[in-house]
């Protein structure tokens, strides 16, 4: 429900969420959560409310204003230790002791963790990039280009060509290429020019719609009402 809202790998302390959820049981032994029915999430100090709601046949997420949690861009690639290299215009490259730009952002992690689309796509290059070594590029739309860099391998079935989902695994974390040690460079670009992967504002999936405000708002106070009841 948050993928698209919450980092969920830099999560703090204090950090806390409320759910109202349907379990599922045989007799009194309990099954796990079936559906959830309202959560909110407070993240460093700021609640992000998510409440079902269905239109078009479909069911998805929104919050109190109406506005869809899920978003075109999941908020990392991957699960990662740390962030080793931020976006710069002057890093002090490891190997080559120069400073130069690095317009990207280096994730820690372990060789063979796997590597997400952080949206659908269609991969516009798989291949050995020099310095890069092993690298997929996935234009997103006619603005959204990433770039995921250094890998060990490829994910099963990418290659140029092929149109990929949000989250599947388009390869494993390596050292290919010019790098220290295990790690992921990810590249973001808007009109083919990198941008702090960071600093994205991911665009939202459509709202409610406005015939259906009336009837989504009723249901939401009532969720949120009862959300604020629990301590």
């Amino acid at each position: 429900i948050y993928a698209w809202t919450i980092d969920f790998f830099g999560l703090q302390n204090g950090d806390r969420f409320k759910l109202l959820y349907e379990g599922q049981f045989v007799d009194s032994v309990t099954l796990g959560v079936d559906r959830i029915l309202a959560a909110s999430f407070n993240n460093e100090g700021k609640t992000y409310y998510a409440i079902p709601f269905k239109q078009d046949g479909k069911e998805d997420y929104f919050d109190e204003e109406g506005n869809s949690l899920r978003k075109a861009f999941l908020k990392a690639p991957l699960r990662f230790s740390h962030m080793s290299s931020r976006f710069s215009n002057s890093r002090f490259h490891p190997i080559l002791k120069i400073r130069r730009p690095h317009h990207g952002v280096d994730y820690a992690a372990s060789t063979g963790t796997p590597v997400h689309a952080i949206g659908d796509g269609k991969v516009i290059a798989a291949g050995y990039i020099g310095q890069s070594g092993n690298r997929v590029k996935i234009r997103h739309n006619s603005i959204y280009t990433t770039a995921y860099g250094h890998l060990s391998r490829y994910g099963k079935g990418i290659h140029t060509g092929v149109m990929v989902t949000q989250g599947q695994v388009i390869g494993y974390v390596g050292k290919t290429g010019l790098a220290t040690g295990p790690h992921l460079d990810f590249r973001f670009y808007k009109y083919g020019k990198a941008v702090d992967p960071l600093k994205i504002k991911a665009p939202s999936v459509a709202p409610v719609k406005q015939e259906n405000r009336v009837l989504y708002d009723s249901v939401s106070s009532v969720m949120i009402e009862l959300l604020n009841t629990i301590q």
